[in-house]
């Protein structure tokens, strides 16, 4: 009966809730509409700015963030109108930020909402590094990834409250043991695996808006290799992250080159 139960839930939420992605062309499961994810993320960005220290617009780095961002976001505005896909970034208000942190990080919410912490800044060295970061994080943004994992969090925490209801005449121990046991199930089996999927798709498209935009990709393998440098081996195995790891990060990149090279040399004219 268990077994019957979680298949039907899980059926029933894949079927009502997947889509396929108009570019990367791989089957999505979201449960909530894109409207709702940026207005959720244009609250969280807000208030992240308002209890953060934003450097001033005028700091050379500043600028470089902006100039960067202006120029991958407007080679994917371009890419998307060329297949006649611009309402997929409908809502879309593109906005860049430079951050004091020393943390090593960027991303990109829903809505196109970007934030460069400048801890990234000695780690990419250059634009062209950190065109091929701000890339990635863009994709995670317009390929919806944010939405697919919360959908996959709210689907495996469905599953959850309903498994504790059908086990609700068995001892508290049992019950804790299994839905312990299925929390661990959904985290390896489910959840990261559809990450380590996320950062791939960012890391592919994210190199070729790098080349569109007019920077070199080749960028992309020094900068993995300083990221690799700098976990000095702390990090988790690959099997049990959210992100590849940087050896495999870069043979996978490496594997994207040619690809993002005729784009660049599209861009450049050379």
């Amino acid at each position: 009966m268990i077994r019957a139960f979680i298949f039907s839930v899980l059926l029933f939420l894949f079927f009502s809730a997947c889509t396929r992605n108009a570019v990367t062309g791989r089957q999505q499961f979201k449960l909530l509409p894109e409207s709702q994810v940026q207005a959720m993320a244009l609250q969280q960005y807000t208030e992240f700015l308002t209890t953060n220290k934003v450097v001033t617009a005028t700091n050379t780095n500043a600028e470089m963030v902006k100039r960067v961002g202006q120029r991958i976001t407007k080679a994917v505005e371009n890419y998307y109108a060329s297949k006649g896909l611009s309402k997929e970034l409908e809502g879309y208000k593109w906005e860049y930020n430079l951050v004091d942190s020393k943390d090593v990080n960027a991303w990109c919410m829903p809505g196109g909402k970007i934030v460069v912490y400048t801890g990234l800044l000695p780690v990419t060295q250059n634009e062209a590094a950190l065109a091929v970061v701000m890339g990635h994080e863009v994709s995670h943004a317009i390929f919806n990834h944010g939405n697919e994992r919360m959908s996959q969090q709210l689907g495996a925490a469905a599953v959850q409250e309903g498994l504790s209801v059908a086990l609700a005449n068995k001892p508290a121990e049992t019950r804790n043991i299994f839905l312990t046991s299925f929390g661990i199930g959904a985290q390896v089996g489910v959840l990261l695996p559809f990450s380590r999927k996320h950062e791939s798709e960012a890391d592919h498209y994210g190199l070729l808006w790098a080349a569109m935009a007019g920077y070199d990709p080749r960028e992309a393998i020094p900068l993995w290799q300083r990221m690799e440098k700098m976990s000095n081996g702390q990090k988790p195995p690959e099997f049990l992250s959210t992100h590849p790891s940087e050896g495999h990060r870069i043979e996978d990149l490496q594997k994207y080159m040619p690809e993002a090279l005729k784009y660049y040399n599209k861009a450049t004219g050379k």
